[in-house]
């Protein structure tokens, strides 16, 4: 019985790790000038032809998962992150920020894409993967156990309203503010979600800043 094999699996590993990087590169490029970048755009861009273009992204939605960022970031914290919650929330949302103002067009032009009402014109993209809540779960895994598990989640899932891309908008876009000014605000609701989560739990003693 034959199998499919990817294009990527077969030899000449290193030069197809560059086709397939250079490809990425372009349509990250693309997206940070606000554009919505197609197979074909990409391979212009990137010097490489169409047909090769499509041996590593059969589609557009392939190439927009591939150039999301942070496709591959499961936690936000380093190895010796600390063990107080509000201080591991502070980590996730400085580091959300640094994210997100990196690459901000890009991260505006994803936020449009996975806002389009067609399923086909949006695809799978990262963007909607929640990864920002494995990153939040991951920041206040030292309360989970104080809180029943739907007002975790519930939590979980009030944090993530306010630290990406979206609260970024508002705050920059329609609020007037500095990035920095931005970034204090979502450090603060952020930092109010979790006391008022914690405030009538027995054992929120030493959670508070």
């Amino acid at each position: 019985m034959s199998m499919s094999i990817s294009y990527e699996v077969g030899g000449r590993q290193d030069q197809k790790q560059r086709t397939r990087q250079a490809l990425v590169v372009a349509a990250r490029e693309l997206l940070a000038r606000g554009a919505t970048p197609t197979v074909e755009a990409a391979a212009a861009a990137a010097s490489i032809s169409r047909a090769t273009a499509y041996r590593y992204f059969p589609n557009q939605h392939a190439l927009l998962v591939g150039a999301h960022p942070e496709v591959d970031v499961s936690s936000l914290l380093d190895a010796d992150a600390p063990l107080e919650p509000e201080a591991r929330l502070d980590a996730v949302v400085d580091r959300t920020a640094e994210l997100l103002f990196s690459a901000e067009a890009t991260y505006r032009t994803m936020l449009r894409l996975s806002l389009e009402a067609d399923p086909a014109a949006r695809g799978d993209l990262v963007l909607r993967r929640g990864l920002r809540l494995r990153w939040i779960e991951d920041a206040l895994e030292p309360v989970r156990a104080q809180l029943p598990r739907d007002e975790f989640h519930r939590l979980v899932h009030a944090i993530a309203v306010t630290i990406w891309i979206e609260a970024i908008i508002v705050l920059v876009d329609l609020a007037g503010l500095s990035r920095p000014e931005a970034v204090e605000v979502v450090r603060w609701s952020a930092r109010a979600l979790l006391r008022s989560a914690l405030a009538d739990r027995p054992d929120t003693a030493g959670t508070r800043a």
